[in-house]
């Protein structure tokens, strides 16, 4: 039996539902460890660093940058995100899985980098209407930051089919059943 853990990577735009599949998929198999990453995004209200996010200003995020220590990192929103080397690779070492609730770049990069055990899950809105109208109900952002994950969301949907899998969620009990399903079979459990 492979010693190695495996990566599973959800990505989707902001507001596709990857928030709402990845706490149900780690509810369900607490042996999945949560990839959390590092922003220098503001703390939401019910945010908690550690837990949600590693909360950290740009000096020290720079800082990580020029040490080489992410395995991928990107700026946008006006805020840096990025996933700890040490932290995948000391998992999968001990033959945990790891999952990620990354954006797509970030999901293609991981990939890219462990391309033997990782696995991407696109999820998909209904229509672009629909996401434009999740987002707005969010009321998370200010109308300058919605309309840039407005503007974010083209790019992203436009990768979509360089995933490995790819669900729609037009209803949002539907797609954690099919990703479930499929987490099952990715670690063997059917």
């Amino acid at each position: 039996m492979e010693n190695k853990g495996k990566i599973i990577a959800i990505s989707s735009p902001s507001g596709g539902g990857k928030t709402s599949v990845v706490k149900q998929v780690l509810k369900n198999f607490p042996e999945i460890v949560f990839s959390v990453s590092v922003t220098t995004r503001p703390k939401r209200k019910n945010e908690v660093d550690g837990v949600d996010y590693f909360f950290v200003d740009d000096k020290e995020f720079e800082r990580r940058i020029k040490n080489n220590e992410f395995i991928e990192w990107e700026r946008f929103y006006d805020y840096y995100y990025g996933t700890l080397k040490s932290f995948v690779d000391n998992n999968i070492a001990e033959g945990k899985s790891v999952l990620f609730e990354v954006d797509v770049k970030g999901a293609l990069s991981l990939k890219k980098i462990y391309p033997d055990n990782s696995c991407l899950i696109y999820i998909d809105p209904p229509s672009f209407e629909e996401l434009i109208k999740r987002l707005k109900n969010r009321k998370t952002e200010s109308e300058e930051d919605l309309q840039k994950r407005i503007d974010r969301a083209k790019m992203e949907l436009s990768y979509k089919t360089q995933f490995d899998y790819i669900f729609t969620n037009d209803e949002l009990s539907k797609v954690y059943k099919s990703v479930e399903s499929l987490i099952k079979k990715i670690l063997n459990k059917e």
